[in-house]
């Protein structure tokens, strides 16, 4: 069956009730329910399932364009035969998003380039399918940006933001020394975030030595202590997976050489 089957009527009373992409598949449906003779409600099940489902996806698409995710970092995407090791079943567990409903965070430590970032934006790509609310970014600019809303005068909308997600993702934690204000922020965040939601945080280096990247390490402690208290360790070792993500990269497929 066509789409031209479909009676202009039936058209004009889907696109009125804002259910037009509904025409997509339709002739499809309509096809099959009498090819099994269908009962009507089922039919009808079948079509406004297909018609939810086109939603629900469209709807974690937005969440996690607004939640600056990384589209091609999806946990259907990893490639298995990447030469690094983690705890699988604590992947596993951590997809199952309890953290999030616990207000649990989670610590993401490697060596440069082994995914960290790629599972933390994966794990993010979950929740958005399930109705959370995500955002990732870099410690970098995580601190930046609330330095710059000082001088703005927009400091408490910038933090209510971060506060106000249920999955915040800050990325490499722990690279640079933070300078006396950006400690504040950094223990503030923590701080909040403990009452506030769920984090996922990577970085090179293990919680054990961010400390020493804070100017004032009573405030660090504290920060810190608080936590990993609270916190899923998922330690990553082996290879670089980067080259993995090239434009036209197979999985699987080894990098040639430069020069071969």
């Amino acid at each position: 069956m066509t789409p031209d089957l479909i009676s202009p009527e039936l058209k004009t009373t889907l696109r009125r009730l804002k259910l037009s992409r509904m025409l997509d598949t339709l002739p499809e449906r309509l096809a099959l329910a009498r090819q099994q003779k269908m009962p009507h409600q089922d039919f009808l099940a079948l079509a406004l399932g297909d018609e939810a489902t086109r939603r629900d996806g469209q709807a974690a698409a937005v969440r996690a364009d607004r939640g600056h995710l990384d589209k091609d970092s999806q946990l259907e995407r990893w490639d298995e035969t990447a030469k690094v090791e983690f705890d699988r079943a604590l992947l596993n567990e951590l997809a199952s998003l309890r953290f999030i409903e616990s207000h649990h965070h989670v610590t993401i430590v490697g060596s440069v380039g082994v995914g960290k970032t790629f599972l933390a934006h994966a794990l993010g790509h979950v929740a958005c399918r399930r109705g959370y609310s995500v955002l990732a970014v870099s410690t970098d600019r995580l601190l930046k940006s609330l330095k710059h809303a000082r001088l703005t005068q927009t400091h408490e909308k910038e933090l209510r933001a971060l506060l106000a997600v249920d999955l915040l993702i800050v990325d490499d934690f722990g690279l640079d020394a933070m300078d006396a204000q950006e400690s504040r922020d950094a223990h503030e965040i923590i701080f909040e975030r403990h009452r506030a939601g769920s984090m996922i945080v990577t970085s090179n280096r293990g919680p054990d030595e961010w400390l020493a990247t804070f100017a004032d390490p009573v405030r660090a402690q504290a920060a810190i202590d608080r936590f990993t208290s609270n916190a899923y360790d998922l330690v990553i070792e082996g290879e670089s997976y980067r080259g993995r993500l090239k434009p036209g990269q197979k999985a699987g497929q080894k990098l040639e050489k430069k020069g071969k």
